[in-house]
């Protein structure tokens, strides 16, 4: 792992193929995207033309669901699989609630590590900090020096993976990754995820899929409703369970369909 601040050693940011953070700043239509990323987009798109309408719900999933987290007394935040920043980043959504709140982002795009000053941009009275780091390794992850400066494991932890499980690898069983991340966290912390789905559209999402898969790094898969009721397993599921990611404790109207979301969401306490 690499500090945010200090020298660091030069990194090979394989501009030519495509990342999962960089293909979705593209679908978010921001501007941290290179022509690979593009290209697997655009790909992607032909054959699933919803990835726009996907990315910004589960953006919008995740403001409400950490919005609530802090609404409810939560103050520590560890997010996973942080992408690209784009403001409001989840600790501007926290602290706007509880400006002591600390949040802890780990992502292991070098292109993500290049622009965490974004994410450090903390309340006084909170603190931010970055770890470079993959999913697929949760020790690593939770020996790190940066998170123990951070958050107090003695006190609850909301745990969150938003859009990134479905990025790992198919020969590693996400269910082990998530226990093992949600081991250390004490009772009261909570459980956070959204995980694309074939449940709505399976057709459609199988094309994307295998048109993201010939020219991205990682591969992309998804799960069915049973699947992602398993990460919540021995949790105690908060209202309205595991749903499309746009119909949780959604702001008003929902406009988008379940087809054109393709994203389960749900948020679990710890007992």
């Amino acid at each position: 792992m690499r500090p945010v601040d200090g020298q660091r050693e030069p990194v090979d940011l394989r501009t030519h193929v495509a990342h999962p953070a960089r293909v979705y700043d593209f679908a978010l239509g921001g501007k941290t995207n290179f022509a690979a990323d593009r290209e697997a987009a655009e790909r992607t798109m032909s054959a699933s033309p919803n990835m726009p309408t996907a990315a910004r719900e589960n953006r919008a999933f995740m403001h409400r669901a950490v919005r609530h987290l802090a609404g409810q007394g939560v103050r520590q935040f560890l997010d996973i699989g942080t992408g690209i920043p784009t403001s409001p980043n989840l600790h501007e959504v926290v602290q706007a609630v509880a400006p002591e709140a600390r949040v802890v982002y780990v992502d292991n795009d070098p292109i993500v590590l290049g622009h965490a000053r974004a994410l450090l941009t903390s309340t006084a009275e909170g603190r931010t900090a970055y770890i470079d780091a993959d999913l697929t390794d949760p020790a690593a992850i939770l020996a790190s020096e940066e998170l123990g400066e951070v958050l107090d494991f003695h006190e609850p932890v909301a745990l969150t993976l938003f859009a990134v499980l479905h990025f790992l690898p198919a020969d590693l069983d996400q269910d082990e990754i998530v226990r093992r991340l949600l081991e250390p966290l004490p009772s009261g912390s909570y459980l956070a995820i959204s995980h694309l789905t074939a449940d709505f559209a399976p057709d459609r999402v199988k094309r994307g899929v295998r048109e993201y898969n010939t020219l991205s790094s990682t591969a992309l898969r998804y799960v069915d409703q049973p699947g992602m009721e398993r990460f919540f397993s021995d949790l105690e599921m908060l209202e309205p369970g595991v749903v499309p990611a746009q119909r949780w404790r959604p702001d008003g109207p929902v406009t988008a369909s379940d087809s054109d979301v393709c994203l389960y969401g749900g948020v679990a306490r710890k007992p």
